[in-house]
């Protein structure tokens, strides 16, 4: 499994699918209960600096990762800051190296493999919630699917969920059968049956 090359084939799907977004879509819901479409790309851009910085050894506080403003271009900002994670990433000694990373814990550091695989499964995730929330499909292949889950079944399923600030929710149950992507949202505790309301106008896009 090359970490790396899912990381990016995920993070270009979320960027292929902002290409989509008109003005008026940046303060629609989003399965992120209590996020818009900006303040979930906030948050999306702030995790690839953050890893960015943690990829180049560098040791920030867990106020650098906190969202920032998207300014008059959100697609413009987002794009340079998950560009500047996939170049992090792609140096050819970062797999050498241990990872900070304050959201998860402020003590440890973790192998890069294992790091950049925390932020292939955020974007998938998140690749699903920005497509759900402008009713387009998300497009990666079984395989990455697969990937992603092996990745959140070992995601630890506890009191840690339950918090305001928890990354993800308490499992939900799965149909017999199900997709891999369907048992990557249920495991971390989002609903495949989740929409948006419809998006009014000629510039509505569907499946």
């Amino acid at each position: 499994m090359d970490i790396r090359k899912l990381d990016r084939a995920a993070v270009l799907e979320t960027l292929r699918i902002l290409e989509q977004a008109e003005p008026e879509d940046w303060d629609r819901p989003t399965p992120c209960t209590g996020w818009t479409l900006r303040q979930l790309v906030a948050h999306m851009t702030a995790q690839h600096h953050g890893f960015a910085a943690a990829a180049a050894g560098i040791r920030t506080g867990l106020a650098a990762w906190h969202p920032g403003a998207l300014g008059d271009d959100p697609l413009k900002t987002y794009r340079t800051a998950a560009e500047a994670a996939l170049a992090a990433f792609a140096e050819q000694a970062v797999l050498t190296r241990e990872f900070s990373l304050p959201e998860i814990s402020d003590t440890r550091r973790f192998p890069a493999t294992v790091a950049i695989g925390f932020h292939f499964l955020d974007h998938v995730v998140h690749g699903w919630d920005l497509a759900r929330t402008l009713g387009v499909s998300l497009d990666l292949d079984e395989g990455t699917t697969e990937a992603a889950l092996v990745i959140a079944l070992r995601v630890p399923d506890d009191e840690r969920r339950l918090g305001p600030d928890a990354q993800f929710r308490p499992a939900l149950p799965t149909a017999p059968g199900a997709h891999p992507l369907d048992l990557v949202l249920t495991t971390l505790g989002r609903s495949p049956d989740w929409s948006a309301p419809a998006r009014q106008g000629p510039s509505a896009h569907h499946d």
